[in-house]
């Protein structure tokens, strides 16, 4: 599946490759395209493969297989700076899971104390989840393509208590403020997920809409007839129509409407 990914990457992005064993062989697959690929050995660390990747104008950073912490470290560092975007594999059974994986890696790998800041990196840097399985008859196929979206964190409390003429009335609303600190700070929200795509029966069933946030990314990094098949794929399928020069987007989209179908 990542092999095959590749061929869907502008040629004009320069890959950069880090794999703790070369399995991809991705030079040979795509001769053409500007592919760098590094592993560690016994007197270069992968960190140090990664820092010189840094450095050689990559557009692409892929990591074979997040299998270890020191190598979750790497991913997440690779999908901060020094790239447009990440690839790489992962074997979490669920998404939940997948998040949990890599927070409990970056504070194995000492990279993280917190816990909580720990997740909220690892969330900043996962748009997609392509999962994929293989039943008991050798089948093997994607199941669901799930989206993750960071929950921002907002701004509720007021200045109420300034209106309030008595002690007894200021101290309710302080106690409200209180409230919502003590809320935020014990069951705080750092991420929701939905499924974009799911596997039903022998078909493929577009379920929820991407966010905006990730359709304007998406936008911006492709070419004009790119976007415009993008656009019409996006008012056909969920009723997003995108208004002329503005980067909102408009939903016609009625309740009650069937998911689209496309089978495979």
């Amino acid at each position: 599946m990542l092999m095959a990914m590749i061929e869907n990457i502008y040629e004009t992005m320069n890959l950069r490759i880090t794999e703790t064993a070369f399995e991809l062989h991705l030079r040979k697959i795509y001769p053409t395209r500007n592919i760098l690929s590094m592993r560690e050995t016994e007197t270069v660390s992968g960190q140090d493969c990664l820092d010189v990747q840094k450095k050689t104008d990559g557009s692409v950073n892929i990591i074979g297989e997040v299998a270890t912490d020191p190598v979750a470290s790497w991913m997440i560092q690779s999908a901060q700076v020094a790239s447009k975007f990440t690839l790489f594999t992962h074997h979490a059974k669920t998404f939940p899971d997948l998040v949990t994986a890599l927070r409990n890696s970056m504070l194995r790998a000492g990279v993280f104390k917190d816990e909580k800041t720990a997740e909220e990196q690892v969330v900043q840097v996962l748009n997609f989840d392509i999962h994929l399985v293989k039943d008991f008859r050798g089948r093997r196929y994607i199941e669901r393509v799930t989206e993750c979206i960071p929950v921002e964190e907002k701004n509720e409390y007021t200045y109420d208590h300034r209106k309030e003429k008595t002690l007894e009335g200021k101290l309710d609303k302080f106690m409200d403020n209180a409230t919502v600190f003590f809320t935020k700070s014990t069951n705080k929200e750092l991420y929701k997920y939905v499924n974009i795509l799911e596997y039903h029966d022998g078909t493929y069933v577009l379920t929820n809409p991407i966010s905006e946030r990730n359709i304007r990314e998406m936008r911006n990094n492709m070419d004009d007839s790119d976007v415009e098949l993008f656009d019409s794929f996006l008012e056909k399928v969920w009723g997003i129509k995108r208004k002329p020069d503005t980067e909102e987007n408009v939903t016609t989209k009625k309740r009650g409407r069937k998911p689209k179908k496309v089978t495979t």
